[in-house]
Order: structure tokens, then sequence, then C-alpha cells
């Protein structure tokens, strides 16, 4: 689960970690009260306009501005307040700005040692591991940075029986060029960062920029966090932080009918029961010069309304040129899936694109006779080669 910047700066203060002080505004009139009180806490002069996107690169689409007065910043936010932005990461559609960050200035009029750095903590799948990147190269794309300069790239992989060392956090700050207070403050900051991190059972930390200052404070100016979905039970002041506003609404529906579903930029919509066999079904799909609409597993536990959901969130992709059903019956009944089937039909009405079914094991005669005796236009396939085959044959 992705969370907004704000939200995740409120997770590293908990933790002791400094960052750029700043409030959440959904008015403009709200954007100019917060901006009086950070001048008044901070005696700023300078102002920072974010919008509250689930989204990088909002820089580059106008989703960062700066103002130099609570007037001028109340202005800015009436005008980000409503906008549709685009971002490199947003595609075409882009998000809507709903909420906006109001945030001190921290580059210091005159500064001329400040400093920016990249820092991240993932899961890296590959090592099975966490590990802990890092580079001097901070305030823009590490994408970049890794093709330009690989070498001003550093890692740190965390030993998967303990935890970052101490050692490590020192070794960081002096990758980094620092000393002194600031080399102090960095490995204080990452003791923090690492903390918040595992205490939120967190998939991914990253702050760009990390800014050190004139005066040696090193602070997130930015916070991207996203949080592991199959943990928010040990977390519900965590779990309150989602934005239903900022996720696909077909996948919001799907997840309240407990179906694990992933929309993708395909034809053929799939629906199948566990996720080894879903990524071989979308596989079955390619081979037969279609492209999976979606990833869909309705679990081991699917009922007949459970498939019937499924048809329905599948059939509103106006994408869909035809829909394959691939079912293993192990501890899901094929039989419950041909109800399913059926009852979708029934429900939904006349479904225009061609439904090509392949129900095996568990009950799968009693299915094959529920659909064979249901009327319906629905293919029939029994083996993958089969069912690659009508896939191929309903596209054409």
């Amino acid at each position: 689960m992705n969370i907004h910047e704000y939200q995740g700066k409120s997770i590293l203060q908990a933790h002791g970690v400094q960052v750029q002080e700043g409030f959440v505004a959904e008015t403009a009139e709200q954007a100019g009260l917060i901006a009086e009180e950070l001048q008044k806490k901070f005696g700023t002069e300078i102002f920072v306009i974010k919008a509250q996107i689930h989204a990088g690169g909002r820089g580059k689409g106008g989703g960062v501005k700066i103002a130099r007065s609570p007037m001028e910043t109340a202005e800015v936010a009436s005008r980000m307040l409503g906008m549709t932005l685009v971002t490199p990461q947003t595609g075409p559609a882009g998000k809507l700005v709903r909420k906006v960050l109001i945030a001190q200035d921290v580059y210091y009029k005159g500064d001329s040692d400040i400093r920016e750095f990249y820092l991240s903590v993932l899961l890296d799948r590959k090592r099975s591991a966490f590990v802990v990147i890092y580079s001097t190269e901070g305030g823009m794309d590490i994408e970049e940075v890794a093709a330009n300069k690989p070498k001003a790239i550093f890692t740190e992989v965390v030993d998967s029986t303990c935890c970052l060392h101490e050692f490590q956090m020192r070794t960081i700050a002096s990758n980094l060029g620092l000393q002194g207070k600031a080399y102090r403050e960095m490995v204080r900051f990452i003791s923090g960062l690492w903390n918040a991190f595992v205490s939120s059972d967190a998939s991914l930390m990253e702050i760009n920029p990390l800014l050190k200052t004139s005066d040696d404070r090193v602070l997130a100016v930015d916070c991207k966090v996203s949080l592991d979905d199959n943990a928010l039970y040990r977390h519900p002041e965590l779990a309150a932080m989602r934005d239903l506003n900022e996720e696909d609404p077909t996948e919001v529906e799907a997840s309240a009918s407990n179906l694990n579903y992933v929309k993708l930029d395909g034809d053929v919509g799939c629906m199948v029961n566990g996720a080894g066999l879903a990524m071989a079904t979308m596989d079955l799909i390619q081979l037969s010069g279609g492209r999976p609409a979606n990833f869909l597993d309705v679990g081991g536990g699917a009922s007949a309304k459970t498939v019937e959901a499924g048809f329905r969130i599948i059939l509103k992709d106006p994408n869909v040129k035809a829909i394959l059903v691939n079912i293993f019956g192990g501890i899901v009944r094929c039989d419950r899936v041909a109800a399913g089937i059926i009852e979708a039909y029934k429900t939904i009405g006349d479904i225009k694109v061609p439904v090509i079914v392949r129900l095996q094991g568990t009950n799968a005669i009693e299915a094959k006779e529920l659909i064979d005796t249901s009327g319906l236009k629905v293919i029939a396939a029994s083996t993958f080669t089969d069912a690659a085959e009508k896939v191929r044959e309903a596209l054409a």
C-alpha cells in the first residue's frame, strides 16, 4: 500500500527522524493559514507547495511550487488543488490533486554548503534481503544516476539474521563524504529510518532528496513509502492511511470481494485460482497471440458469488475481447465455479465477448454437466493447448 508524502513523514517523525516541517491542506484558505503558522514558528519567508498524489516526478508536472507569502501560498494552492497532474509516473490520464502539503523552506538564503543525497531502504527479492541504496547524487531520478553515473550509487545489504549494523551506518555516512556533526547526524538519521522501516513493516522507504544544510542538519525533504499489505492487520493506524482515491477503482472493488486483481493493458481477461496458475495462464494468452488484460486470482475458497464478481470486474474493461477461465479444482470445487459462471450470465445479462472455460480437478465432471445443460454460449477447453487454440480462434 502506498501512502502520501506527508503520511510517510509522520512515520519518520515518530521514530525521531528529522523532516522538512509542513502540514497538509485541502483548501486554499487552509494553505494560507498553515503558511502563517510556519512563518511564526520558523520565520519562514519562502513556502513550498507540494501536490499530494501517489506518483513521483511531481515537480516535472508542475506539482511543486514555491510562494513568498501566506497570501501567495493560498493563491498557488488554489490553482493546484483540483488540477489533473500529469507526471512520468501517472501516465497521460494524470491524477486529480485533492491535497497539498505546505512546507517550510529548508534551503537557507545564501546557503552555499547544502548537499542533496539519495537514500532508500527496500526489499531486494533477488537477494532475499533488505538493502540500503544511497548516492551522493540526490534530487534527481535514481534511474538516471544509475545509467549515467553508476559509481555514484552504493549498496549495503542488511544481515537477514539481525539488522542494519552500526558500522554499516557509519560506512554510509563516510561514503557520502560527511564529517563531524553532519556525519553524526547522518548516522542518527539512518538509524531512525531503519527503525521506522522495520516497525511499520514497509517494503520501501525512499528519501530523495535527503538534505544536509549549511548548519549540518540532516533531514528528509521528500519521502516515498510503500507498506506491506499483508502486514497491515498489525498496524490499524497505518491501514487507516489508505487513500482509495489514489487507487484504481476496479482494483478497490476487487479487494472488497476478496479478489486479487491487477489491471493490465491487454485484450484477454483471465480468471484463475492460484498465483502460479495465473502466471502460466497469462503466458498462455501471450503465446496465443493475445495480451492479458488482467491478473485475477479468485483464491482457493472461491464461491459462485466470488466468480460472478470476477466476471463483473473483467467486463468493466472495454478492451477485453475474450475471457479465459482456467481453474484447477483442488481446494475450490469446479462445480462452484461453473455455478458462478452461470449466475454471472443470468445477472449481468448478455455477455458479448467469447468465454473460454477450462475446469479440471475436483468435481470437474459435475461442472461440465452444469455448463452443458445451461444453454450458455461457453467455449469448453480440456487442456492448456486446447485453451490456447480457443483463445486464438476467439481473437481472430
